[in-house]
C-alpha cells in the first residue's frame, strides 16, 4: 500500500519513501518510525511506545529517539520549528499531524485496474496513460476558459504509479486540496484542483473489486 504526505509518497510494500518523485534513503528504524506515527495518526504515540516497537528489548537514551526523529523531518522535508507533519508532544512523545491519502496505483492495484476520470463542470474527461496539459490554450488537452488560467497552466501525468498534478510557472498558481503546488505531486481518489476560479476533481475508479455485502435493515 502506498500512502502520501506533503509532497512524499511512502510505499509499504516496497519500503520505499520518495519525496517529489526521488527515492530518500531511509534506514529501517527510520522507516518504522514513521510507520508507526502514521499508523497513530492523528494520536500523539508515547516515547515509551517508540521505544519498545522501535528498539525492543534494548535501552536506548531519548537522545537516540530525538535524533531519529530528527532524521524522519529531514527525510519527509518537516521542519521541528514550524511542523507541518510531525509533532512534537513535549513530555510525552510525537504525532503526525499532517494529511494522509492511501493511493492506488494503476498497474499494482489489487482490486483491479485504476480509471481516471477529470470532472471540469459538466464535463467528464477520460484520462488513459499519457500527459494532459490544463490551460486556456486551444492547443491544451482539457481547455479551461477562465481569465485567470494560463495558456498552459497544469499538468496532470498518468502513469503505472498513478496520477500526479505540477503546475508549469502558472501567473496564478494550482492549489490541490486548499495547498499550492509546484513540484509533481501524487493526486487521491477525489481530490479537488483549483486553477484560477475553476475546480477539477479527480475520480479513480478500480475495475474488478470485489462486491461488498450491504447489510440490511433488521438483520
Amino acid at each position: 500500500m502506498k500512502q502520501s504526505f506533503g509532497d512524499c509518497v511512502f510505499d509499504r510494500d516496497t519500503r520505499e519513501l520518495t519525496r517529489r518523485n526521488t527515492s530518500v534513503h531511509c534506514g529501517p528504524k527510520l522507516l518504522a518510525l514513521l510507520e508507526l506515527l502514521l499508523d497513530a495518526a492523528p494520536r500523539a504515540v508515547k516515547k515509551e511506545e517508540i521505544h519498545k516497537d522501535i528498539w525492543p528489548g534494548t535501552f536506548v537514551a531519548d537522545a537516540t529517539l530525538t535524533s531519529l526523529v530528527a532524521e524522519l523531518r529531514g527525510a519527509i522535508g518537516d521542519d521541528a520549528k514550524t511542523p507541518r507533519l510531525v509533532r512534537t508532544v513535549h513530555g510525552y512523545g510525537y504525532a503526525f499531524i499532517g494529511e494522509i491519502r492511501d493511493l492506488r496505483s494503476a498497474s499494482k492495484s489489487r482490486a483491479g485496474r485504476a480509471m481516471f476520470q477529470l470532472i471540469v463542470g459538466q464535463r467528464e474527461i477520460p484520462l488513459a496513460s499519457g500527459k494532459y496539459i490544463i490551460g486556456r490554450s486551444a492547443e491544451a488537452d482539457v481547455l479551461v476558459d477562465d481569465v485567470g488560467v494560463s495558456r498552459h497552466h497544469a499538468r496532470i501525468t498518468i502513469d503505472s504509479r498513478g496520477a500526479t498534478l505540477e503546475d508549469l510557472a502558472s501567473k496564478n498558481g494550482t492549489t490541490l486540496d486548499g495547498r499550492p503546488i509546484q513540484e509533481p505531486t501524487p493526486l487521491a481518489d477525489g481530490c479537488l484542483i483549483v486553477i484560477g476560479a475553476t475546480a477539477l476533481r479527480l475520480r479513480i475508479v478500480v475495475t474488478g473489486a470485489p462486491t461488498r455485502t450491504i447489510a440490511r435493515q433488521g438483520d
